[in-house]
């Protein structure tokens, strides 16, 4: 319900992009060399549930709409903010 209501906020704010998912996890890794691991990337027992993609001015912004994301009221978790590079044209 929180994430509902979170997600809901910042629609209503014209902040949310289209684009963004939850992923399995289930997963491959694929390496140099033909190596192929059964299971998606993970370091020190941490690896990526999910993303959404926002719209803000800039990583500031972009912060304070991260900051009340309610995944933040779990244990153990966290929500990493990176700026989507444009394609080139």
């Amino acid at each position: 319900q929180q994430w509902m209501q979170w997600i809901n906020q910042i629609t209503d704010d014209g902040q949310l992009s289209e684009g963004g998912n939850h992923f399995s996890r289930q997963g491959r890794v694929v390496e140099p060399g033909n190596v192929t691991i059964n299971s998606p990337y993970i370091a020190d027992s941490v690896s990526v549930a999910g993303y959404i993609l926002i719209l803000a001015k800039d990583i500031d912004e972009a912060t304070g709409i991260a900051t009340k994301c309610p995944i933040l009221n779990g244990q153990n978790t966290s929500v990493e903010i990176r700026e989507v590079a444009s394609p080139r044209q």
